[in-house]
């Protein structure tokens, strides 16, 4: 009995050993088929991967002495005396027959429960992991595999009578049909010849069709989204090409040698747009700043794809140089490294751009972008990338000077914005650390000056360019302080003061005391009213903007106020508080651009104040707009349908309407043509007297209701009644609903 035991744990462990091989197997299989999509190469890679696999394991040469072995290293009732199991009991002595009998007796309860060695969790992790790299490779492979234009849905041409025909004349019948479809070279598809005329190319395609009939046939010709083509008779059959070049719908019809006239239905052209290639920069900032003794170069690595190769990729890079009315411009091509494998579908593209090499001077600016060109044949298509910009910084920078005997100072050439103050007042506290007392507060009421410059450019604005020009106590000081005087005091604040602040102001002081010297007495209400006969105090802001702008002044005031008293973070608030109620004026101050951008015709001197107004009259326009609804062909079609299903008489009328109603859908078949194939098939069909019944009615305007669009909303005046007890009862009904 113990013999049996160990044999069958013995095929045990062979059956383990033949599934691991089964698992490799149909990996390697899996990792076949899905990379050729054929199913033989993937049977032939189940075949050879368990070969490989059986021939590595080797399941058939498991012998005994492994199995006994492994039964007393993982068996401790055996006592390691399960060999004697398979020695005949006539062989053993009596003491070896007595452990034979007891470890065949403790193996009956064991054995069967013992699990022989196996890897079937690696087995099985390396099957699907085989798996996936045959689905990752069939997803990259998919782009370089032609595109397959065969339609979906075959289908064959099917002509039906137009109209009711004798039963005892002889209808021709359609016996061969035959469409060739020439794909453009450039393309890189074969062509294909099919019976199905639903037709699916690219743009450019080259359409023949072959049409043979059994039976004499007057003439073939061709609907084609309402222009008619006739087939040309050869040996023996109907012929007609054309070139794609838009998707639609079109038909065949033909006429026998009694007059009676035979359709098709409507087939589908559906035409491929060959897409402009994708140009795209990969780890390039848009702006690239360079100084002029650093090393100025720039990677360009470029990934270029297309949908049916690239013809030609290359650098468009323009180089101005100058300023103002004397800048020139260079405009050069720049080929990439290595040579252009044209006809792939996708290239990586590097090239190292050297401003010095492009001739760049500082102060020079670099201009380029990457075009590329596809195989289309006659006209290639072309995009490019974004443009992307490199500046050389210029190391001169050009000073406002005077000469030295004028009496004035240098001054500014600009006034800085506020949010270039809040940028330097930032830095200014971050490098604190950084400075000695005198340099940072030196800094700090360079900052002040420069507020205070902003702060009387926007007081222009106000009409008071001198209201708040400094404080009281300035003023007063510079006006009483003589200009040049020997025994003058040294201020103690020159090291720490901009010279010019107290120089320019005291000129703006003098000059407003020249032009106001002969007043004899300032009136005093002039500070708390606004005089509208002075042109200096009227503005064109209304008033809630000069209120705001006055916010703005009174706090750039106390902005200037700290960083005079050098406390340039107790001024960052403001000076935030006052960037944003500047942006509010900006943004409100838009308007005026309409208001005074009207240039009005002169006035005629001879008219002006004469008061005459006989001339002048009143101007009334009226005007009614009609609400045109879209698809109204479309809409009255369907009511019409529900009236001729009712039971009511078909007219001639009735075919108009289905005939304008088609055009319509036929519009927006163009965009998607097998959205309304069916819909346009149905509303042909009713030219037919045969198909004029109740069940075809309802299918068509089925059909014809789910291409309609939802009615757009027709804004009008609704008269209703509605009361409080009304509007209740509504309301409770919504809540239970």
């Amino acid at each position: 009995m113990g013999d049996k035991r160990l044999n069958d744990f013995k095929r045990r462990w062979q059956l383990v050993q033949y599934t691991e091989c089964v698992l490799y197997a149909v990996g390697v299989a899996g990792l076949a088929y899905l990379a050729s999509q054929n199913f033989f190469l993937g049977i032939l890679g189940f075949a050879l991967g368990m070969a490989v696999a059986v021939l590595i394991f080797k399941p058939w040469k498991l012998s005994s002495e492994q199995t006994v072995a492994y039964v007393d290293a993982h068996v401790p009732e055996a006592g390691y005396s399960s060999a004697l199991l398979l020695m005949p009991p006539s062989e053993l002595s009596n003491l070896s027959k007595l452990q034979r009998y007891r470890v065949s007796t403790q193996l009956d309860a064991v054995i069967a429960k013992l699990k022989p060695p196996h890897q079937l969790p690696m087995a099985a992790m390396v099957m699907f992991g085989l798996i996936m790299i045959g689905m990752a490779v069939q997803f990259m492979l998919k782009d370089f595999q032609p595109k397959d234009l065969t339609p979906s849905t075959p289908q064959s041409i099917q002509f039906t009578p137009l109209d009711s025909v004798e039963t005892n004349a002889e209808i021709p019948k359609l016996s061969s049909t035959k469409i060739t479809i020439d794909q453009p070279d450039y393309t890189g598809i074969p062509n294909i010849s099919t019976e199905n005329p639903n037709i699916r190319a690219v743009t450019g395609s080259a359409i023949t069709w072959r049409l043979e009939f059994d039976g004499e046939v007057a003439n073939v010709r061709m609907d084609r989204m309402g222009e008619i083509f006739t087939l040309g008779q050869k040996n023996g059959g109907f012929i007609l090409s054309q070139t794609l070049e838009a998707s639609g719908f079109y038909s065949f019809s033909f006429e026998d040698k009694n007059g009676n006239k035979f359709v098709t239905d409507l087939y589908s052209m559906e035409a491929i747009i060959d897409e402009a290639p994708l140009v795209e920069i990969d780890g390039l900032d848009q702006y690239s700043y360079f100084e002029f003794d650093e090393v100025k170069q720039l990677p360009v690595n470029t990934k270029v794809s297309d949908d049916f190769g690239i013809n030609d990729a290359y650098i468009v890079a323009t180089v101005s140089k100058g300023s103002g009315e004397s800048v020139k411009f260079r405009e050069e091509t720049v080929r990439f490294d290595g040579t252009l494998s044209k006809g792939k579908k996708q290239l990586q593209l590097k090239r190292l751009l050297d401003l010095d090499k492009l001739k760049m001077d500082p102060g020079d600016e670099l201009y380029f972008y990457v075009e590329a060109k596809d195989n289309k044949i006659p006209t290639p298509n072309i995009s490019r990338s974004e443009t992307y910009f490199a500046v050389i910084r210029d190391t001169v920078t050009d000073d406002f000077a005077v000469e030295s005997t004028l009496g004035v100072d240098q001054m500014p050439d600009y006034f800085r914005s506020q949010r270039q103050l809040i940028i330097d007042t930032e830095k200014l506290i971050k490098d604190q650390p950084n400075l000695s007392e005198k340099d940072f507060k030196f800094k700090s009421n360079e900052l002040g000056f420069d507020q205070k410059s902003l702060r009387l450019k926007y007081g222009q604005f106000m009409g008071d360019e001198t209201e708040l020009q400094a404080a009281p106590g300035q003023v007063s000081s510079v006006e009483n302080e003589p200009e040049g005087e020997e025994g003058e005091e040294k201020d103690v604040l020159d090291g720490y003061s901009h010279k010019h602040d107290s120089d320019n102001e005291h000129n703006l002081v003098e000059e407003h005391e020249e032009h106001g010297e002969e007043d004899e007495e300032e009136d005093p209400l002039h500070d708390y009213l606004h005089n509208h006969e002075d042109p200096e105090e009227s503005t064109l802001f209304e008033k809630s903007l000069k209120a705001k702008l006055r916010d703005a002044l009174s706090i750039m005031w106390d902005a200037e106020l700290y960083l005079r008293l050098y406390q340039p973070e107790k001024s960052l608030p403001y000076q935030y508080q006052a960037l944003k109620i500047i942006q509010e004026i900006k943004n409100s101050a838009r308007i005026y651009v309409h208001r005074i951008g009207f240039d009005p015709p002169p006035i005629k001197e001879e008219k002006r104040l004469t008061g005459n107004i006989e001339p002048i009259t009143n101007f009334d326009k009226k005007q009614e707009f009609e609400y045109q609804m879209s698809f109204a062909s479309s809409r009255k079609t369907v009511s019409r349908l529900e009236q001729l299903i009712q039971g009511f008489n078909f007219t001639e009328m009735d075919r108009v309407l289905f005939q304008d109603a088609g055009n319509e859908l036929a519009k927006k078949a163009v965009v998607e043509p097998l959205k309304y194939l069916k819909v346009l098939q149905g509303l042909r069909d009713l030219d037919k007297s045969v198909n004029r019944t109740k069940e075809h009615y309802a299918t068509v305007q089925k059909n014809l209701l789910l291409v309609l669009p939802q009615v757009e909303n027709n804004p009008g005046k609704v008269e209703a009644y509605e009361d409080e007890i009304n509007r209740l009862f509504i309301n409770e009904l919504g809540k239970n609903d």
